[in-house]
């Protein structure tokens, strides 16, 4: 209930947008990460990078991702 109410917004502005949006949970099995695997390489599933960093940037990625951009 916390994360569907927490998430309100950008399920609002997804669905204004056309956009099936949910949140995925991840089990730590490694089944998961091998659907969504299969479903990229499908086509199914279509991840967009907005940018790469290099890993010895990795506090710049963490502060682009906590800023709601990415």
């Amino acid at each position: 209930m916390v994360i569907r109410l927490g998430s309100a917004k950008i399920r609002r502005k997804a669905r204004h947008r056309g956009i099936d949006y949910s949140y995925l949970f991840m089990r730590p099995d490694g089944r998961q990460p091998s659907e969504i695997a299969r479903l990229v390489e499908a086509g199914v599933i279509r991840p967009v990078i907005d940018q790469a960093f290099p890993f010895t940037e990795a506090p710049a990625a963490l502060d682009r991702s906590a800023s709601g951009r990415a």
